[in-house]
């Protein structure tokens, strides 16, 4: 495999990055546009990234117009936000109906257009704006956007019924209807974007993604659901590859990095693959970015040893049975480890003589490494695809009886939203817990505080607002309460010791505080300070999670833990 070096990857004026957050996307767009700058060429470089780091990579104030990045020439930045775009959006539909319709009514409209689909469309009329400008793509050789649109927002905005009167009609629907509600007049511009992300001569999707299981898989899930709208120029960068083990847990990652590669998805392996490796400082500051890509790299550094005097998962175990908890989610964004958290959990309740339940979303074939024979442990497997096509199949069968075919085909987009598939998860775990057959129900993945406000106000205000979530199960409307109270339910909040995963889990902090939710404990897993590793790249790691580890010990006033990095999910499972 070949190291990424921008100049000799046969780029187009175009390029977008996107992958799972926390796999280096800002790093390696950031270092790409300082590369093709010192080359000479003019570079615009734009995050649309709701956890971008932008201004702290470059050390300077950012708006979304295009700045001069002092030391180096030719180039130029901008960083889009797209919560405050989605904040101003969702006020542009609310605003004209307050003093009108009651005020029940308008919290459910606020609701209605304040998740991620909100923020997804938001997020793509601010660069479409930029993407359509003319003199921009006039002034500038390359046009860098640090995170692409998902391609459920841009097969949304391909659908008809996008843009006529059905937003403001529809009675039947699904979870993140509305989100285009007062679009209308941007369907030439979107159009124009759109063409102009499929035209593979002016456009390059670069795939970012650790070499690690669960990333390579997203990377190749966001690769076909942006190949389903064109945009089939694509390339795989794989960053972070671990060159020279030298340690037991240098050795480990080395070859859990291997084997996780050897069996990555097929339609990756068809790509041009180039790879970043590991490096042995910390990519902070204008030096960093600019070494980061050079094929010769500084010798090692060796960094001085970090004591690990923090938490591990213990204290937040020795606390939930303090409190006597009866509900426990562990709630994060994908690939931070909450499966592997809530067993670990599981198995320590168990040994304090409890009886659990634990529900997962996890695939069938990694619970078998877990130790089933325990009578005071049961599990629930969730077959996420499975409940979410019920699911998806009870609305269509539904919206069918009273919809013309555009309405229903619109209808099936908004169903494949994250919000929809958050919903029909939680239906199924709002039935296990319902069940109450243990002390404790331990469930792998919460549902985010918007999720369970849009229950909660479609199932109280229905009849007053035309936008549903569809119907709403009793054993929902019955859990609802109880999450809500502390002293039976504890979210426990799962995360990783780096810029975006802490910065996406402060995003799900603020869900849950507006849905009134416990959530006390925070996990920083997979730490590599923890391991006590003496590898200087992994050092160089280490060095970097002290930052964040601090951050969230502040964020949950020293109510945290930090667990140590381990190779892979069945491993914990044989080992705990």
């Amino acid at each position: 495999m070949r190291n990424y070096q921008p100049e000799k990857a046969n780029l187009t004026h175009y390029l977008f990055f996107t992958g799972k957050g926390g796999v280096g996307k800002t790093t390696t767009a950031s270092a790409t546009a300082i590369n093709l700058a010192d080359a000479g060429k003019q570079v615009m470089l734009v995050s649309t990234d709701p956890a971008s780091n932008l201004q702290d990579v470059f050390k300077t104030e950012l708006t979304n117009k295009p700045k001069a990045i002092t030391g180096v020439p030719g180039l130029f930045a901008a960083n889009f936000d797209p919560v405050t775009a989605a904040g101003e959006y969702r006020e542009s539909v609310v605003g004209p109906y307050r003093g009108v319709l009651p005020e029940a009514a308008i919290r459910n409209m606020e609701e209605q257009l304040s998740g991620s689909c909100t923020v997804e469309i938001a997020s793509f009329n601010e660069f479409a704006n930029f993407l359509t400008d003319p003199d921009v793509d006039q002034r500038f050789d390359y046009i860098i956007f640090d995170t692409a649109p998902t391609g459920h927002a841009l097969r949304m905005l391909q659908l008809p019924s996008a843009w006529n009167n059905y937003l403001s009609e529809n009675d039947r629907g699904a979870s993140c209807l509305g989100q285009l509600a007062g679009m209308g007049d941007k369907k030439a511009m979107y159009e124009k974007a759109v063409a102009t992300l499929s035209d593979g001569a002016l456009t390059t999707l670069m795939l970012v993604t650790r070499p690690q299981k669960a990333s390579l898989l997203e990377a190749a899930r966001a690769a076909q659901e942006l190949a389903d709208i064109g945009m089939n120029n694509q390339q795989l960068i794989i960053n972070g590859t671990l060159q020279e083990p030298s340690d037991t847990a240098s050795q480990a990652i080395f070859e859990q990095q291997q084997s996780d590669l050897q069996q990555m998805p097929a339609s990756l392996q068809k790509l041009i693959q180039f790879e970043v490796p590991l490096r042995a400082y910390n990519i902070t500051g204008l030096n960093k970015l600019k070494l980061v890509l050079q094929a010769q790299q500084p010798s090692l550094t060796t960094y001085p040893a970090i004591e690990n005097n923090y938490p591990d998962l213990d204290i937040v175990v020795a606390d939930l049975l303090r409190t006597n908890k009866k509900i426990i989610f562990t709630m994060g964004k994908g690939g931070v480890g909450k499966t592997t958290v809530a067993v670990q959990i599981t198995k320590k309740l168990v040994a304090q003589h409890k009886t659990v339940h634990l529900a997962t979303t996890d695939p069938a074939d990694h619970l078998e490494f877990f130790n089933t024979a325990d009578p005071a442990i049961t599990i629930s497997h969730i077959d996420e695809q499975q409940v979410l096509k019920d699911y998806q199949d009870e609305v269509l069968a539904t919206a069918r009886q009273t919809m013309k075919s555009a309405d229903v085909d619109y209808v099936a987009e908004d169903l494949r939203s994250p919000c929809t598939q958050e919903i029909a998860v939680f239906r199924a775990f709002a039935n296990i817990v319902a069940q109450d057959d243990s002390d404790v129900v331990v469930i792998d993945t919460a549902p985010t505080g918007h999720t369970l406000l849009l229950l909660d106000s479609t199932q109280s205000y229905a009849k007053e607002v035309a936008r549903t979530a569809g119907e709403v199960p009793q054993s929902i409307v019955d859990l609802l309460p109880r999450l809500q109270d502390p002293n039976q339910t504890e979210i426990v909040m799962v995360t990783l010791p780096e810029t975006t995963p802490v910065y996406e889990s402060l995003r799900l902090n603020n869900d849950l505080d507006r849905a009134k939710i416990a959530h006390t404990w925070w996990v920083v897993n997979q730490s590599m300070l923890a391991t006590n590793t003496a590898h200087p790249c992994l050092q160089a790691r280490a060095q970097n999670e002290v930052e964040w580890i601090e951050k969230v010990k502040a964020i949950s006033n020293d109510h945290f833990a930090v667990e140590q990095w381990q190779p892979d999910f069945e491993q914990v499972l044989l080992t705990i």
